[in-house]
């Protein structure tokens, strides 16, 4: 085995390398220029020059600090607006790591101008002031649409599960919450009496205001329960179950994740350059009854209704064709057959397929139909429903028990074989027929990556996959917050932030 070769002995010695090493033991006093931190053209001065365009005045009329009285002076609106802006546009949704970034991060220190804020002073900006932040947010619609970055032509309208701030076992019945309830009162009265001088008064109050915060969430949720309990008439009381931590929030089905304790964000996005024009948070897993909502909320943040209106096939029913012919809305969607449900009752019913509605001949002369067999069922009466009229047809009970396919037709029956014929509202009747159309199908087409990209770039981008707060108001100030981010982003990404001038004093 050869060793290692040695130096000849005559050889000179070699002096030892001298290198600089990092000395982090020292302390630097060094001059920083802000304005230096950041490139011109970088995303936080965009969004600083964006927010700068906004009045904030109704957020400046909450401040209690006024010039010329004692007291410490508050945040300005913009500073705090433009930090949750740029956090989001990150992926950044922690009022800790914000803060943390502001000691080292070159843009916050920018925003900040090398001030480091609270983090208690970021979360409650955040979750509060909701008029506030929906005013701002219809403010930087109007600000796009006068850049002609929105337009209504064409709106796709879509809905996204969010996984709420609950454990999927944090949902109790009602015989447990109230259990827990009393436990956490008789905790609350315990912590009352003089606390142990173990403990800081600190320490003490911490467990005080901990305490009396869960006996807030567990009554809330004995509320949210009876609510619970009245919309579900049909499902025994004692089955049902509320969240212990975010009472607001409900199991819902998701594509990935199966039943999942979440809520159901409804998000607007304009064609013209992917904006979101309307927002809203709702507890309703089923889409069909947010249709004429988001609508709403379009007329009242743009003061205008969109010319047409591309949704999914959860969002299509009779009520809502109905409607949006009314207001002149042009409704592209899916019409989802309902063939499979009654096939399923069918069946339950044990008749032969060979005796399925399809198998009936209708005769218009005379108004009736024919069955397989041949015996005629005629008109017996008609039942008009809102956006339909059902006309019943009923055969002969003694023409049904003389022929010979009546154990497979109507085995369980003794007044004949009977069929309703279903006559559509005329408005309905003319969607079906256009959505039949290659035209329509077109359309219907361009929803998917206009809808569906909104909500991949919310949940993958800025990591919106679970929420920070509890309780449905402030769920709601969190989407917000995170579609206004989103709209001054796409507003960056087209070019259009240029050399922009504020045009309210900040001071």
């Amino acid at each position: 085995m050869d060793a290692a070769k040695s130096p000849p002995q005559n050889a000179p010695v070699r002096p030892r390398s001298r290198v600089k090493t990092a000395n982090r033991a020292q302390l630097v006093l060094r001059m920083v220029d802000v304005e230096q931190l950041i490139p011109l053209r970088h995303p936080a001065r965009m969004i600083w020059q964006m927010v700068g365009q906004l009045d904030l005045s109704h957020y400046e009329a909450t401040i209690e600090a006024v010039a010329g009285q004692a007291g410490r002076p508050a945040w300005d609106p913009q500073l705090l607006i433009s930090v949750w802006v740029y956090a989001y546009s990150k992926g950044l949704s922690s009022a800790r790591e914000i803060e943390q970034r502001c000691s080292y991060d070159p843009a916050f220190q920018w925003l900040t101008g090398l001030d480091v804020i609270n983090h208690h002073t970021l979360s409650d900006f955040r979750g509060s002031r909701e008029a506030e932040l929906q005013e701002l947010f219809a403010q930087l619609l109007g600000v796009l649409s006068r850049q002609r970055l929105i337009r209504l032509k064409r709106v796709a309208h879509d809905g996204s599960k969010i996984r709420a701030l609950a454990s999927d076992k944090s949902f109790r019945r009602g015989e447990t919450l109230e259990r827990h309830l009393q436990q956490a009162r008789e905790l609350v009265e315990q912590l009352s009496e003089a606390g142990s001088e173990e403990q800081s008064a600190r320490r003490q109050q911490a467990r005080q205001r901990a305490a009396r915060q869960r006996v807030e969430r567990l009554e809330e949720a004995q509320r949210q329960l009876a609510r619970l309990r009245e919309s579900k008439p049909d499902q025994p009381p004692e089955q049902v179950r509320i969240s212990e931590s975010d009472p607001e929030a409900r199991i819902m089905r998701t594509g990935h994740d199966g039943f999942i304790a979440a809520y159901n964000v409804q998000l607007s996005t304009d064609e013209q350059a992917g904006m979101i024009v309307g927002v809203a948070v709702t507890q309703e897993a089923a889409d069909v009854a947010q249709l004429q909502p988001a609508v709403d909320r379009i007329v009242n943040n743009l003061e205008q209704k969109p010319e047409q209106m591309l949704v999914d096939g959860g969002y299509i029913s009779q009520p809502n064709v109905v409607a949006m012919d009314q207001q002149e809305i042009d409704l592209i969607g899916p019409w989802v057959d309902r063939k499979d449900k009654g096939q399923q009752n069918l069946k339950r019913r044990q008749l032969d397929p060979a005796f399925y509605p399809e198998a009936f001949r209708y005769q218009a002369e005379t108004n009736a139909y024919q069955c397989p067999g041949g015996q005629l069922l005629s008109y017996e009466s008609s039942e008009v429903r809102p956006f339909q009229t059902r006309h019943r047809y009923r055969a002969n009970p003694s023409a049904c028990r003389a022929c010979a396919g009546q154990a497979h037709c109507c085995p369980n029956t003794r007044k004949g074989r009977s069929l309703v014929r279903i006559e559509a509202a005329p408005e309905v009747k003319a969607f079906q027929e256009k959505m039949q159309t290659p035209q329509a199908q077109q359309l219907y087409k361009k929803r998917a990556p206009l809808a569906e990209f909104t909500n991949a770039w919310i949940k993958e981008k800025m990591k919106v996959r679970q929420f920070r707060l509890r309780g449905l108001k402030k769920v709601s100030l969190e989407v917000l917050w995170a579609c206004l981010s989103y709209n001054i982003q796409q507003w960056i990404r087209g070019g259009r932030s240029r050399a922009l001038k504020p045009r309210f004093s900040q001071t």
